[in-house]
């Protein structure tokens, strides 16, 4: 008996990720402006998945599928562009995380009977939604749990206020902060989680409270987020059908290609079944028009807005559409590096240094319909996406060690607590 569960269990867990069989992960590096010309020209042509873009002086990380694996390698060899190994088996190294993910579950369950969240593990959206309700709860007097809307499968999208004078001080900046927009950067809400932590249950920056009413918005996307862990791993996009025959099969949009700004003109692509999916039109997508009502509900009072995002160790800011200099381009600069230095001071030396700057320029890249080009657009002169560190460099696993999840969410809140005090004095000004 206790050898046909051992293998039944052996088969559940060896099914979870066989679509990645045969699947390689590759560090790449382009250098000059025309390695990176062709390396754009390669992401389409071999359906490379980018993991963590490129930027000059550091590597990216892309995911590779068997049939275009000799193509890319040859071609990339032929432009003289570095290229190699970052995991030969990415089916066994997701197997891998799996098990270690679970083993850290069950020992924070054991330790808090499930109570609070810890930070030793990646958590699912059930356990990040009972949190939310739990400070809810608990703190009524500070912390205001909304039920935003529901999502295309019908699962709460909740965020949290949090003001000492319920949103009755008009005078207050509001500071707003989302993550999970794109599913599988598991990385990104458990750093808004933590904001929340800091913020109602250990208090240690109190001006933060007197100062400011904040909005936390863990997961964006609780769709794409939950797939991430049931189904497939390297799940980016929503989870909607519908907008045309084709989402039957290829459903989901990427959540930020779908803002109202430059919408679908660069860096998406209108093919449904593209991980850069922007949809039919914007705000196709009620994750985003959760994201949007906030913004402009808020609109007058918002002095910074943050989404967390993974993996770069970047701070990005407008324009991403077209890598041309906003007018606060003194501020957004000052602001982000100021932010970097903080986490850099609590950062670990085996990470990387942040780098800050325009979105186009730092990546190499453009993209429309991002959420910091839409904020920024109506009149938000602080937007920012965090790019956290988020994928493993050990020799086991592909997934940041969850033993690490601790130190990114303490480091980031270090840069959030900068930028909430200089958003807050440059809004006063």
């Amino acid at each position: 008996m206790k050898l046909i569960l051992l293998t039944a269990l052996c088969v559940l867990v060896c099914a979870k990720h066989e679509e990645y069989i045969g699947w390689k992960s590759y560090y790449v590096r382009p250098v000059s402006k025309a390695d990176f010309k062709i390396f754009r020209a390669m992401i389409e042509r071999y359906e490379l998945d980018i993991l963590r873009h490129p930027i000059s002086g550091r590597e990216g990380i892309i995911l590779v599928k068997p049939e275009h694996q000799a193509g890319f390698k040859q071609e990339a060899a032929a432009a003289g562009i570095s290229v190699k190994i970052h995991r030969e088996n990415v089916k066994q190294e997701l197997d891998f995380d799996d098990m270690r993910i679970k083993r850290h579950n069950r020992e924070c369950f054991a330790r808090n009977g499930g109570r609070k969240l810890p930070y030793e593990s990646y958590q699912q959206i059930e356990a990040i939604n009972n949190y939310t309700d739990y400070i809810g709860a608990t703190y009524p007097k500070v912390a205001k749990v909304v039920d935003a809307a529901k999502s295309f499968e019908g699962r709460p999208i909740k965020y949290i206020k949090i003001s000492t004078t319920n949103f009755e001080n008009h005078r207050k900046p509001v500071i707003f902060i989302d993550g999970g927009i794109h599913a599988r950067e598991w990385i990104a809400p458990p750093s808004v989680t933590y904001a929340i932590k800091k913020l109602v249950e250990d208090v240690t920056q109190k001006d933060l409270l007197d100062r400011f009413d904040w909005i936390l918005l863990p997961v964006v996307n609780p769709d794409g987020y939950k797939f991430t862990f049931t189904k497939s791993r390297f799940w980016r996009k929503t989870r909607s059908k519908g907008q045309s025959t084709i989402t039957q099969i290829c459903p989901g949009v990427d959540g930020n290609r779908n803002y109202d700004f430059r919408f679908g003109t660069v860096g998406s692509n209108h093919y449904a079944c593209s991980d850069v999916y922007c949809g039919s039109q914007a705000f196709s997508e009620v994750e985003t028009r959760v994201v949007r009502d906030i913004l402009q509900e808020n609109l007058s009072r918002v002095a910074l807005y943050v989404t967390m995002h993974s993996f770069a160790s970047v701070i990005l800011y407008p324009w991403a559409h077209d890598g041309s200099r906003s007018h606060n381009i003194f501020d957004l600069h000052s602001v982000g590096v100021e932010m970097a230095s903080a986490i850099h001071k609590k950062s670990l030396p085996n990470f990387p240094k942040y780098i800050v700057g325009n979105s186009a320029l730092v990546l190499n890249y453009l993209a429309s319909g991002t959420s910091i080009d839409y904020a920024h657009s109506i009149g938000i002169n602080l937007t920012y996406a965090f790019e956290l560190p988020g994928i493993s460099e050990d020799l086991e696993g592909f997934n940041l060690s969850p033993d690490y999840i601790e130190q990114v969410v303490r480091e980031t809140w270090a840069g959030i607590v900068v930028g909430a005090r200089k958003a807050g004095d440059l809004f006063i000004k």
